[in-house]
């Protein structure tokens, strides 16, 4: 029997509401998954890689157009008292 799934508040309710993480993300992905509103003049090509900051749970918080601004954003998750921390 396979075991079930947790729902992002379960898995949030773990205790890791503080974690954040950083992994790269395709063009494809942002354009599935944002408003084409907030995405309005902004290029992109769809194999390019992006890096999204994630909350513990899954939930995008932010995309990153390169590795260094993404690490910019890690600072400023610890400067507001979020654990960064590796996925592999």
């Amino acid at each position: 029997m396979m075991t079930p799934i947790p729902t992002s508040e379960a898995f949030a309710a773990l205790g890791a509401p503080d974690l954040v993480y950083v992994r790269p993300i395709t063009a494809q992905e942002v354009l599935a998954s944002t408003p084409v509103e907030a995405i309005e003049g902004f290029k992109m090509g769809s194999g390019q890689i992006f890096y999204a900051v994630h909350r513990a749970d899954g939930e995008r918080l932010a995309v990153m157009v390169d590795r260094e601004s993404a690490v910019a954003a890690v600072a400023a998750a610890i400067a507001h008292e979020l654990a960064p921390v590796s996925v592999h």
